[in-house]
């Protein structure tokens, strides 16, 4: 749909390992360059907020990067903007009065809750009991493959797959490696 003009996609990875990927600052400007190219409006707004700050010492806040997406996301266009978020626990969660996930789920909750006619969310994580409250009562659809069998099966062969081709591995006595795909299936818990 995105590729034929019917839609606006993009899709944002947490990566608790780089560092920008781990504010809501790093999602907000990575949906903010996606869509940049996908629409002559997108375009147009972006192009006015970079006008608006590339003079200024620092980089725009939170506030303002929000507040961008927002007039793209509240454009006239009818087409449906699909946002998809990637790994949410792999945002950090630190016991600060407001770590980089809490200040993330609440950006969650606040576009949810502006009842954006054309956008679509996907989140995915495992779960965790701080993503879970913020975003239960916001889901529309909630889909769980944590215990689906066809999810450990795709683990199991994956790690089986990666344990007997492994060059360092193919060495060792079958035992040992049936050990390792024993233990990483059984510490994967699904995922």
């Amino acid at each position: 749909m995105q590729k034929s003009g019917q839609a606006s996609l993009a899709i944002f990875y947490y990566d608790f390992m780089e560092d920008r990927k781990k504010h809501v600052s790093g999602l907000i400007s990575s949906v903010l360059f996606q869509l940049c190219h996908q629409s002559n409006f997108y375009s147009d707004i972006i192009s006015d907020f970079y006008s608006t700050h590339r003079d200024r010492a620092q980089s725009p806040g939170n506030d303002k990067l929000v507040q961008c997406l927002m007039d793209i996301l509240k454009c006239p266009e009818p087409r449906p903007v699909y946002l998809v978020i990637d790994a949410l626990d792999e945002c950090p969660s630190t016991s600060s009065l407001s770590s980089p996930r809490e200040r993330l789920l609440s950006f969650l909750e606040d576009i949810v809750e502006a009842q954006l006619p054309n956008l679509r969310i996907c989140v995915t994580s495992r779960t965790e009991f701080d993503i879970k409250v913020i975003l239960e009562p916001l889901a529309f659809r909630s889909i769980s493959l944590h215990d689906e069998s066809g999810q450990k099966t795709d683990i199991v062969k994956y790690i089986q797959s990666f344990v007997n081709e492994n060059r360092k591995m193919q060495n060792w006595e079958p035992e040992h490696r049936q050990r390792v795909i024993d233990v990483l299936t059984k510490k994967a818990d699904g995922m």
